[in-house]
């Protein structure tokens, strides 16, 4: 075998190895065991958390592969619609034309052709990892069998009911325009101002004062609120104001959630453009005024001096105008959070729009009783409450979008607008017994890319036809996923399999914390602190690693401090550490928390510890060249019960921290047994053992036979997070114990004999521990070289340590 451990070498051969063995394909009899791919998004690159989850899935499946199970990782990738119609309409700009020049069908022929050409890069970096899934299997949440079930669900919850199309206020994406979800949202802490506006009585004797963070949108204003109990306003609720700039007039209203303390204790009431403002108007009853464009710009429902204006022109003009006629009372400055678009990087309006939702009330009841029995299950258990919650306060869900990716909603409208749903045209006149003669035009908008993900776990395995997947596989047994979408995803899958297949879609929800910086920061391109995956499996030099920090930034005025950090951080780049390191160091970080920081010196010492296994292999193999396989038994010298021993305490805790999900104990129990008990003890022993001229033939062989033994069965407890070099070393010892199959994945994971714990021989080798570690650390102590030959007194024995010396006597003068 090679000197060194070179995963350059090894992970090709061994990526090349497992495609022609089918790895990832479902075999065996045993009891399924299925995991669904969370589908990343067509046009993204692996990330970090990515490679996270990735690895704890990839290890959950080839541990129960080796268990016996009949394993299936279903993978595919989402058609990403915002994300992938802005990445081809920015490949549109750079010819001059837009979407709108060329038409909805070339444009989505140009985004099929994007997808043909560059939309497998995730699907790539994902194999450099390692991961066991079929790929042959392989789903796209646009193909035709993810359609067919998307449209089958559609028009099922429509004639139920429970899909309808209504006017309400949603997110909404200025440049994007179109409704946007709150997870493609993100908040934002700027430095803002506080208004102080006076709004006149409408009886000219005097006025109260409103303070508004956004004065352009008074227009919209159809009310001021107060709490009902301010003493400084009840004697003025029910009167009347005259709405500044505007020939209008608006009543003051008292409302019990408006904080007297915040402001003025005074509250514009815009329901068309503020979500609070939304509800309180419903309570109220107050009228819904829309004073902005798709494209935010104030419309013709506003004063004309202000029509046309954009939103935040139209700031400072009403600014300027309030200040003219002595409305502005004062300027105070304030910090506060406002909504950007994570694509579009613009601030997102509240906008009032007619769009189709899912009434969820009727679904989310059901998967309430559900969790009343612990389905699914979470872990950490306290998730439970988090998913409890949302499903308690469930809101109807916008499921449309002004795009052209994605799928199109299944609804066709006759000339006076009555709305027909169907999978497509045809069946939508056949179910509802339309002649040719009636024309029918479809539904512009598409559909939420998450109501397709929604069904993911039984689409993904051929629902709603009855295939022999969707029978064997479902429900699925584990989703691992983060917690910023337990809302968006995992409550919205189990709300429509319950309702679409009558089961919940996963046994358990295993949620997983946030990769985050070594400083605890997000990682994000803005702050140009984002590791990629593939660097820490290649390396990557400093210079290199600066220029991918700093290029296309939305700020690029950062881009001077971003390269200051990362070469304080990298002084010499990255170096090149490998796959195992690397699914190792996530394992390792696995814990029950919500945030992890990553840190380059963990991979660079799991790295080393890659680097051990291959030399303590490297040293057995070179040491039992002349070994025999017949008729070995396992050696009964103290080392090798003891190693034995300590190995079946490894395999008990592999097992049970596998199936609590605790990957870090998992990874700890791993690199102790490896590092600790097998490489710096064991083979220290074994050492002496091979070079003691009194041990018998027999007796040598016995214990090669049992540093092979223990070595082979360690690669395969390793072999779920560190798939190659367990893979590449096995092949070296696997042959000398007699085994004959292609990989070590064909083989079955380790089971404790009870033969192998050995209570005297760890008692016995807990004392050689004890007794050498004193002797070394007095020599440390005292600066005498391990070389030095000694003599030692032994003060205040008991009869065990007389007859652990005098048996032990040679192994402790080599170890010593």
């Amino acid at each position: 075998m090679e000197k060194t451990f070179n995963p350059a070498i090894l992970e090709p051969h061994w990526r090349a190895e497992w495609a022609a063995l089918s790895l990832g394909q479902p075999r065996g009899e045993g009891p399924s065991f299925c995991i669904v791919l969370p589908p990343p998004n067509v046009t993204g690159t692996l990330h970090m958390g990515h490679g996270f989850q990735q690895t704890l899935m990839d290890a959950l499946i080839r541990y129960h592969h080796l268990k016996g199970n009949c394993t299936l990782w279903q993978g595919g990738t989402d058609h990403a619609g915002i994300a992938t119609q802005m990445v081809v309409e920015r490949q549109l700009s750079t010819q001059g034309i837009s979407r709108h020049d060329i038409g909805r069908e070339r444009f989505l022929e140009a985004v099929w052709a994007w997808r043909a050409q560059s939309g497998n890069m995730i699907t790539s970096q994902m194999q450099r990892l390692g991961v066991a899934i079929d790929w042959s299997r392989e789903r796209f949440t646009m193909d035709a069998v993810i359609s067919k079930a998307t449209y089958t669900a559609f028009c099922r919850l429509f004639d139920e009911g429970l899909i309808y199309r209504g006017q309400k206020l949603v997110n909404w994406d200025p440049v994007l325009q179109t409704a946007i979800s709150d997870l493609e949202v993100e908040s934002r802490e700027v430095a803002g101002h506080l208004w102080h506006i006076r709004y006149p009585l409408a009886t000219g004797e005097g006025h109260i004062t409103v303070a508004t963070t956004r004065p352009e949108t008074l227009f919209g204003d159809v009310a001021v609120a107060v709490h009902p109990e301010d003493t400084r306003y009840m004697s003025l609720i029910g009167k009347q104001l005259r709405l500044p700039l505007t020939d209008r007039t608006i009543p003051i209203i008292a409302d019990a959630t408006v904080d007297p303390t915040f402001g003025t204790g005074c509250v514009k009431i815009t329901p068309a453009h503020d979500f609070n403002d939304y509800a309180m108007g419903a309570r109220h009853n107050l009228p819904l005024l829309n004073i902005l464009t798709a494209d935010a710009h104030l419309n013709d429902t506003v004063p004309t001096a202000y029509q046309g204006l954009e939103r935040f022109a139209c700031r400072k003009q009403v600014i300027s105008d309030l200040t003219t006629q002595g409305l502005l009372e004062k300027t105070v400055d304030h910090r506060m959070q406002v909504p950007y678009g994570d694509r579009s990087g613009v601030v997102i309006e509240p906008r009032l729009t007619y769009q189709w939702f899912v009434n969820m009330k009727p679904l989310a009841e059901r998967a309430l009783a559900e969790l009343d029995h612990n389905k699914p299950h979470f872990v950490p258990e306290n998730w439970n409450k988090t998913y409890r919650l949302w499903l308690e306060n469930i809101q109807d869900w916008c499921i449309s979008r002004q795009l052209w990716w994605g799928h199109r909603i299944p609804v066709w409208y006759d000339e006076h607008g009555t709305a027909y749903a169907g999978l497509t045209e045809q069946d939508a006149r056949t179910r509802h017994h339309l002649d040719a003669a009636v024309a029918l035009t479809q539904d512009q908008d598409v559909l939420d890319t998450w109501f397709s993900a929604s069904l993911w776990p039984f689409a993904s395995l051929g629902w709603p036809d009855d295939t022999a997947d969707f029978k064997r596989f479902f429900p699925t047994q584990v989703l691992v996923t983060g917690f910023d979408i337990i809302f968006f995803w995992v409550a919205r899958m189990s709300m429509m399999s319950l309702h679409l297949t009558g089961h919940i879609p996963f046994e358990t929800v295993y949620i997983t914390g946030l990769i985050r910086d070594s400083q605890g920061q997000k990682m994000s391109k803005s702050k140009g602190n984002i590791l990629d995956p593939i660097d820490l499996i290649d390396g990557i030099d400093l210079e290199l690693l600066v220029q991918k920090r700093t290029t296309g930034l939305m700020q690029p005025q950062l881009a001077e401090a971003i390269e200051k950090n990362t070469r304080r951080e990298f002084p010499e780049g990255i170096p090149a550490c490998g796959t195992d390191a690397l699914r190792f160091t996530f394992c390792a970080l696995a814990n029950t928390g919500r945030d992890i920081n990553f840190e380059k010196g963990r991979i660079e010492g799991y790295r080393n510890f890659c680097n051990k296994l291959w030399n303590a292999a490297r040293f057995v193999l070179m040491h039992t060249e002349k070994f025999k396989l017949a008729d070995r038994v396992h050696s009964d010298l103290v080392a090798d019960r003891w190693i034995r021993s300590q190995l079946s305490h490894t395999i008990d805790r592999v097992h049970a921290h596998f199936a609590e999900f605790r990957f870090d104990l998992l990874a700890q129990a791993l690199y102790a047994f490896v590092w600790n008990d097998y490489c710096d003890w064991y083979l220290e022993c074994l050492k002496v053992t091979l070079q003691d001229p009194t041990r018998s033939y027999a007796e040598q062989q016995n214990a090669q036979f049992t540093a092979l033994s223990v070595l082979e069965i360690t690669l395969r407890l390793l072999n779920p997070i560190m798939p190659f070099i367990t893979e590449a070393l096995w092949q070296e010892v696997g042959p000398k114990l007699g085994y004959r199959t292609r990989s070590i994945t064909e083989l079955s994971f380790p089971t404790r004999e009870t033969a192998m714990q050995d209570l005297t021989a760890e008692v016995e080798m807990a004392w050689i521990l004890r007794f050498v570690t004193s002797v070394r650390t007095l020599r440390s102590e005292t600066g005498i070289s391990p070389c030095v030959m000694i003599t030692l007194i032994v003060d205040h024995m008991v009869p065990t340590d007389e007859r652990a010396l005098k048996t032990h006597g040679r192994l402790l003068k080599t170890l010593l």
